[in-house]
């Protein structure tokens, strides 16, 4: 059985795959010949991330598919209610990035805090010519320990967000319509643990009360999830973090936050307009970037990678 990684599969995935008698192929297709490679060469698995697109006339075009897998969480990219009622079995990884992600929105976090961004930025220019001038710039960074951190969306990442920020000291506050409360374990190095519960809120408690905002949220089918008005709602000097899906907030609305000064700083691995960002976004000093990464570590990689391979294997019945 041939199964096409359209979107590159960790070697541990492809070696698990290999070994109950696969061929996986990783050679990338443009998505304008993807279904006739599909059908030429016979795949029966197709396995993506975000870049390939898997919608109806993809799957209407490759009658031989059994089985989407994504390689992450989201599946916006692909039409998973229309590939199930065809009788493909549609399959993803939950849990394999969570704590890659966290760990992302936290690297935001620091940055923006301390101004790493910028600095990073101007060291390398004028760092050697300006170093007095610079250190006076940046010296009223803040600390995280002792502030309220808002997340928007307790699932798994959102979790593994809170559990961070407890480790550090943070007061957790959350918005979930979905979720009214979640149980917390922080574990130590000791093999000691505590388990702290907490109660969602309404989004506006949230956006009112928290010192920095951290988004784990599918995309929005219509309009922003934070747009002016919810800006608007926030405290002044407020942080916002995006590691979840481009357009859950309106770009124009958060430059002019951070030109006002009523947002602080922001963090951002998704983009309204992937994969060419605004230029605005990207040339903003007050916005620590990265370009869809949160996913992309290795330890994350190897897990999405063998995950993908049982979840393949156990549909298939393969022991």
């Amino acid at each position: 059985m041939k199964i096409l990684a359209n979107d590159g599969l960790d070697k541990s995935g492809v070696e698990a795959l290999t070994a109950k008698g696969f061929e996986v192929i990783t050679e990338k297709v443009p998505q304008e010949f993807l279904a006739d490679y599909i059908n030429r060469n016979k795949i029966r698995t197709l396995l993506v991330r975000s870049a390939t697109q898997v919608r109806k006339e993809l799957i209407d075009a490759c009658p031989r598919l059994e089985i989407i897998g994504r390689g992450g969480v989201g599946m916006d990219n692909i039409d998973v209610d229309y590939a199930r009622s065809k009788n493909i079995h549609v399959i993803n990884t939950p849990s394999a990035s969570s704590e890659s992600v966290a760990e992302l929105v936290f690297a935001h976090l620091f940055s923006g805090a301390r101004f790493l961004q910028d600095s990073n930025r101007k060291m390398p220019v004028t760092g050697d010519s300006e170093f007095a001038a610079m250190k006076k710039s940046y010296e009223k960074g803040i600390e995280l320990r002792g502030k309220t951190i808002g997340i928007i969306g307790m699932g798994r990442i959102g979790q593994e967000v809170a559990r961070i920020a407890l480790g550090l000291g943070m007061r957790v506050i959350a918005a979930d319509n979905n979720v009214g409360r979640a149980s917390i374990k922080v574990k130590f190095y000791n093999n000691q643990f505590i388990n702290v519960d907490i109660e969602t809120e309404p989004l506006e408690d949230v956006l009112r009360h928290a010192d920095f905002i951290t988004l784990h949220v599918p995309s929005q089918k219509e309009g922003y999830m934070i747009g002016k008005k919810e800006i608007e709602t926030m405290k002044t000097g407020v942080a916002v973090i995006n590691c979840s899906r481009g357009g859950v907030i309106d770009e124009a609305a958060l430059l002019t936050a951070l030109n006002s000064g009523k947002v602080a700083f922001a963090g951002l691995d998704v983009f309204e307009n992937e994969p060419v960002p605004s230029k605005e976004i990207l040339k903003h000093p007050k916005i620590s970037l990265s370009p869809h990464t949160g996913a992309s570590t290795l330890e994350a990689q190897d897990r999405i990678g063998l995950s993908l391979a049982e979840q393949i294997c156990s549909i298939l019945q393969i022991p």
